[in-house]
């Protein structure tokens, strides 16, 4: 079975301003939207001196309203620059990126499944 490699998150950067951002990506296809058995996702997280939060969020609604989402996995970060790899197991139909930051920059956000 092929796999899919998707940036679900592209570069944003913090105005340096201390405030709190927020940003929702896009939905993307997730393993239950094809129909795998496997539910097996990877996530790749790039940054630049972070400080936040980045949050995977799933849903199995075929049409999400913003209620049907929920966290999936979440990483926090308190001022590094590194490139996190991790994996979750899920059948979700839709998966997204939510960042919450108040410093530095996300480059992207890559889903593999």
């Amino acid at each position: 079975m092929p796999s899919n490699s998707e940036t679900i998150l592209t570069q944003q950067t913090h105005p340096a301003d201390s405030s709190t951002q927020t940003v929702t990506g896009d939905k993307y296809k997730g393993d239950g939207y094809y129909g795998r058995s496997d539910g097996i996702h990877t996530i790749q997280y790039n940054y630049t001196d972070l400080i936040g939060t980045i949050t995977i969020q799933g849903t199995l609604a075929v049409t999400p309203a913003n209620e049907d989402w929920f966290d999936v996995h979440t990483y926090t970060e308190t001022s590094a620059t590194d490139s996190k790899i991790v994996n979750f197991t899920g059948n979700y139909v839709w998966i997204r990126a939510k960042l919450e930051y108040t410093q530095g920059t996300v480059h992207q956000i890559l889903l593999n499944h």
